[in-house]
């Protein structure tokens, strides 16, 4: 006789429903910790600790210097990742498992500690991870920063040279048609019953010596040439000192589209002036050494990178890496990047083009005189919490037009020369 049954066959009794009942619950306590929350104040304050401490290493949806953090809720106990974040190489000592595995996966790479954070933010910071920005939404973010460049103002010079080549083709179709009407009614006469004096004149040969040698002829190609070499000159006086387009090569091959676009680090973290003074700066080699302290190759290479020992060597000499500059204003103009940035809330892709995706850096924008004075003409203001301009709001509200830069000075030539 079989002592195997069925668990089907169990009878349920109270205990059994009981017991299925608290595992139950055991899982979804596990599975949805109310310490990680979806809520929109969590997941604000988790995306400024992220940006602070972790954009720089990590992405949320796909892999950079460290993995993908998004679903590490999911993948590893909470209690574990918050002691990770806080301290890996504490966990790594002690030779945790998981913790060595992830260290030897990521190239040895040391992860800084972050004991100076609070049990509320690791929560606020694993509900970013969780439910924050997601890989659309970023994308959405970056598109609308472009979308605010400004048109350059007026007519394009190709635009000009495309124009006069349609009129030229427009000229030649007319003669065409002109020459098949002449034909047409050439036959036409012939058959009809002329004096043959009207039918030598009709039947007259074009002498086409004699036209070029007309002075009609001659003014009309003289006047073309003369077109030619005046559009030509204008457009050479249009572009003295315009840089749209120059891309110098620098003495390290550093990629935008690879830091800035595949690992996202922000603008702010290299160009450490564009929110507090005039001048974006350029990165020196400590900020660099940052991250390539710890990162001395791309993946799958052997040794260190030519490029990133570029970096160690101005480091060990004591030289500064000579960048070459990219974007120049006259000297008689004045520009200043914190008042853009900051008080304008101007995204860098306005000026500067989609930056997160060129491997080497060239000047997107004309940035000449017109250019500024378009975007200022176009521009609204974001008054926004800014009691400043709620007056002025208040009397471009009575004319039904919105507040732009050109409505509190932004055409004064004392604006940007003084």
């Amino acid at each position: 006789m079989s002592i195997k049954r069925s668990l089907l066959s169990v009878p349920l009794r109270l205990s059994n429903l009981a017991l299925l009942f608290f595992l139950f619950m055991g899982i979804n306590a596990y599975a949805a910790d109310p310490s990680v929350s979806d809520s929109d104040d969590a997941i604000t304050a988790g995306r400024s600790l992220f940006n602070a401490n972790c954009r720089a290493c990590h992405a949320l949806d796909r892999r950079g210097v460290g993995p993908a953090l998004r679903g590490v809720t999911e993948r590893r106990d909470i209690d574990w990742a918050k002691r990770f974040i806080l301290n890996s190489q504490a966990l790594i000592q002690a030779g945790d498992a998981t913790a060595v595995a992830l260290f030897k996966e990521y190239g040895n790479t040391v992860m800084p500690a972050h004991t100076f954070l609070s049990d509320d933010d690791l929560n606020n910071l694993l509900s970013y991870i969780e439910y924050g920005d997601t890989a659309d939404a970023s994308a959405a973010a970056v598109g609308e920063g472009v979308e605010g460049e400004q048109a350059t103002g007026g007519i394009p010079s190709e635009y000009l040279t495309i124009i006069l080549g349609v009129l030229v083709l427009v000229l030649l179709l007319i003669l065409i048609v002109l020459g098949l009407i002449i034909s047409v009614l050439t036959k036409y006469l012939n058959k009809q019953p002329l004096d043959q004096e009207d039918k030598e004149f009709i039947n007259q040969k074009t002498d086409i010596k004699a036209v070029f040698k007309s002075d009609a002829f001659i003014l009309i190609v003289t006047t073309i040439v003369l077109a030619l070499v005046v559009k030509t000159a204008i457009d050479g006086l249009y572009s003295v000192g315009v840089q749209q387009g120059y891309a110098p090569t620098q003495p390290i091959a550093y990629s935008h589209e690879l830091h800035a676009g595949q690992y996202e680090i922000p603008c702010q973290y290299c160009h450490t002036g564009v929110e507090i003074g005039r001048s974006a700066n350029i990165p020196s080699a400590n900020i660099c050494m940052n991250c390539h302290t710890h990162i001395q190759n791309v993946d799958g290479q052997e040794g260190m990178s030519p490029e990133i020992a570029k970096i160690y060597a101005a480091i060990e000499n004591d030289q500064p890496i000579e960048w070459v500059r990219v974007h120049n204003l006259p000297d008689l103009a004045y520009f200043d990047h914190s008042q853009h940035v900051v008080v304008g809330g101007v995204a860098c892709q306005t000026c500067h083009g989609p930056i997160e995706e060129m491997e080497v850096v060239r000047q997107h924008s004309s940035l000449t005189m017109g250019w500024c004075i378009d975007c200022h003409r176009q521009t609204e203001i974001n008054t926004a919490g800014n009691q400043y301009y709620d007056k002025l709001v208040q009397l471009h509200s009575e004319t039904k037009s919105s507040l732009r830069v050109k409505d509190i000075g932004g055409l004064e030539c004392a604006k940007c020369h003084y």
